[in-house]
Protein backbone atom coordinates (compact mmCIF):
# COMPACT_ATOMS: atom_id res chain seq x y z
CA UNK A 1 0.00 0.00 0.00
CA UNK A 2 3.18 2.59 -0.29
CA UNK A 3 0.87 4.18 -3.37
CA UNK A 4 -2.10 4.96 -0.91
CA UNK A 5 0.36 6.08 1.82
CA UNK A 6 1.87 8.36 -1.27
CA UNK A 7 -1.19 9.81 -1.95
CA UNK A 8 -2.30 10.84 1.07
CA UNK A 9 1.16 12.28 1.85
CA UNK A 10 0.50 13.84 -1.53
CA UNK A 11 -2.70 15.51 -0.37
CA UNK A 12 -1.13 16.65 3.13
CA UNK A 13 1.94 18.21 1.30
CA UNK A 14 -0.21 20.22 -0.95
CA UNK A 15 -2.79 21.37 1.94
CA UNK A 16 0.27 22.77 3.79
CA UNK A 17 1.64 24.06 0.44
CA UNK A 18 -1.45 26.11 -0.03
CA UNK A 19 -1.54 27.05 3.47
CA UNK A 20 1.76 28.50 3.48
CA UNK A 21 0.41 30.38 0.38
CA UNK A 22 -2.73 31.73 2.43
CA UNK A 23 -0.73 32.61 5.17
CA UNK A 24 1.78 35.17 3.42
CA UNK A 25 -0.61 36.58 2.01
CA UNK A 26 -2.66 37.18 5.12
CA UNK A 27 0.78 38.20 7.13
CA UNK A 28 1.13 41.06 4.19
CA UNK A 29 -2.62 41.84 4.75
CA UNK A 30 -2.32 42.29 8.52
CA UNK A 31 1.26 43.95 8.24
CA UNK A 32 -0.23 46.88 5.52
CA UNK A 33 -2.69 47.36 8.06
CA UNK A 34 -0.44 47.90 11.08
CA UNK A 35 0.23 44.98 12.41
CA UNK A 36 3.71 43.82 13.69
CA UNK A 37 5.28 40.54 14.34
CA UNK A 38 6.35 39.15 17.15
CA UNK A 39 9.58 36.86 17.87
CA UNK A 40 10.27 36.21 14.44
CA UNK A 41 13.24 34.46 15.64
CA UNK A 42 11.84 31.00 16.10
CA UNK A 43 9.77 30.08 13.15
CA UNK A 44 12.78 28.67 11.23
CA UNK A 45 12.79 26.45 13.31
CA UNK A 46 9.47 25.90 13.11
CA UNK A 47 9.91 25.61 9.32
CA UNK A 48 12.42 23.27 9.58
CA UNK A 49 10.25 20.87 11.92
CA UNK A 50 7.49 20.75 9.87
CA UNK A 51 9.17 20.11 6.55
CA UNK A 52 11.79 17.32 8.39
CA UNK A 53 8.37 15.80 9.97
CA UNK A 54 6.63 15.60 5.99
CA UNK A 55 10.48 15.08 4.43
CA UNK A 56 10.69 11.99 6.95
CA UNK A 57 7.25 10.68 6.57
CA UNK A 58 7.88 10.52 2.77
CA UNK A 59 11.04 8.60 2.75
CA UNK A 60 9.77 6.21 5.54
CA UNK A 61 6.32 5.73 3.58
CA UNK A 62 7.25 5.73 0.12
CA UNK A 63 10.85 5.22 0.15
CA UNK A 64 10.85 2.38 2.09
CA UNK A 65 7.76 1.19 2.15
CA UNK A 66 6.15 1.54 5.42
CA UNK A 67 2.93 2.41 4.08
CA UNK A 68 0.41 0.25 5.09
CA UNK A 69 -2.41 2.29 6.52
CA UNK A 70 -4.35 2.39 9.70
CA UNK A 71 -7.84 3.23 8.81
CA UNK A 72 -8.86 4.21 12.38
CA UNK A 73 -5.66 6.33 12.62
CA UNK A 74 -6.21 7.97 9.69
CA UNK A 75 -10.19 8.78 10.35
CA UNK A 76 -8.67 10.41 13.41
CA UNK A 77 -6.43 12.21 10.99
CA UNK A 78 -9.19 13.66 9.05
CA UNK A 79 -10.86 14.75 12.17
CA UNK A 80 -7.74 16.50 12.96
CA UNK A 81 -8.13 18.24 9.20
CA UNK A 82 -11.49 18.74 9.90
CA UNK A 83 -10.26 20.59 12.88
CA UNK A 84 -8.04 22.94 10.95
CA UNK A 85 -10.33 23.91 8.46
CA UNK A 86 -12.60 25.52 11.62
CA UNK A 87 -9.58 27.26 13.45
CA UNK A 88 -8.38 28.65 9.75
CA UNK A 89 -12.20 30.06 8.91
CA UNK A 90 -13.08 31.48 12.33
CA UNK A 91 -9.42 33.41 11.87
CA UNK A 92 -10.00 34.21 8.54
CA UNK A 93 -7.45 37.00 7.36
CA UNK A 94 -6.18 37.11 10.71
CA UNK A 95 -4.88 33.53 10.20
CA UNK A 96 -1.09 33.09 9.73
CA UNK A 97 1.77 30.81 10.56
CA UNK A 98 3.67 33.55 12.39
CA UNK A 99 2.70 35.66 15.27
CA UNK A 100 1.50 38.53 13.96
CA UNK A 101 -0.61 41.49 16.33
CA UNK A 102 -2.76 43.44 15.01
CA UNK A 103 -2.94 46.63 17.76
CA UNK A 104 -6.21 46.91 18.77
CA UNK A 105 -7.80 43.77 17.25
CA UNK A 106 -9.82 41.79 20.02
CA UNK A 107 -8.82 38.52 20.71
CA UNK A 108 -11.28 36.01 18.86
CA UNK A 109 -13.19 34.38 21.28
CA UNK A 110 -15.57 32.38 18.71
CA UNK A 111 -15.60 28.70 17.14
CA UNK A 112 -13.09 26.45 18.36
CA UNK A 113 -11.45 29.42 20.40
CA UNK A 114 -14.18 29.23 22.95
CA UNK A 115 -12.88 26.15 24.29
CA UNK A 116 -9.18 26.45 23.84
CA UNK A 117 -6.62 29.62 24.05
CA UNK A 118 -4.28 27.72 21.28
CA UNK A 119 -6.78 25.14 18.97
CA UNK A 120 -4.41 25.33 15.71
CA UNK A 121 -1.45 24.45 18.45
CA UNK A 122 -3.52 21.44 19.66
CA UNK A 123 -4.42 20.60 15.91
CA UNK A 124 -0.94 20.38 14.84
CA UNK A 125 -0.10 18.25 17.80
CA UNK A 126 -2.55 15.66 17.38
CA UNK A 127 -1.74 16.08 13.47
CA UNK A 128 2.07 15.26 13.72
CA UNK A 129 1.61 12.29 16.49
CA UNK A 130 -1.85 10.78 14.27
CA UNK A 131 -0.34 10.27 10.90
CA UNK A 132 2.60 8.65 11.74
CA UNK A 133 0.23 6.32 13.98
CA UNK A 134 -1.68 5.90 10.84
CA UNK A 135 1.80 4.12 8.90
CA UNK A 136 2.23 2.18 12.18
CA UNK A 137 5.28 5.07 12.58
CA UNK A 138 5.06 5.26 16.45
CA UNK A 139 8.62 6.03 17.47
CA UNK A 140 8.52 8.67 14.49
CA UNK A 141 4.92 10.44 15.73
CA UNK A 142 6.93 10.25 19.07
CA UNK A 143 9.99 11.99 18.56
CA UNK A 144 8.16 14.94 16.47
CA UNK A 145 5.80 15.18 18.94
CA UNK A 146 8.39 15.76 21.90
CA UNK A 147 10.49 18.38 19.05
CA UNK A 148 7.05 19.67 18.41
CA UNK A 149 6.03 20.24 22.40
CA UNK A 150 9.82 21.80 22.76
CA UNK A 151 8.76 24.74 19.58
CA UNK A 152 4.96 24.88 21.26
CA UNK A 153 6.46 25.94 24.11
CA UNK A 154 8.66 28.79 23.17
CA UNK A 155 5.81 29.86 20.39
CA UNK A 156 2.90 30.12 23.09
CA UNK A 157 5.22 32.19 25.73
CA UNK A 158 6.00 34.53 22.84
CA UNK A 159 2.54 34.72 21.59
CA UNK A 160 0.97 35.49 24.97
CA UNK A 161 3.55 38.09 25.67
CA UNK A 162 2.21 39.66 22.61
CA UNK A 163 -1.45 39.22 22.96
CA UNK A 164 -0.89 41.03 26.45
Amino acid sequence: MPVLGGLILALVTLQRLGELVLARRNTARLLARGAREVAPGHYPLIVLLHAAWLIGLWLLVVGYGHGDVSWPWLAVFLVLQALRVWVIATLGERWTTRIVVLPGAPLVRRGPYRFLAHPNYAVVAGEILVLPLAFGLVWFGVVFSLLNAAVLWMRVRAEGGALR
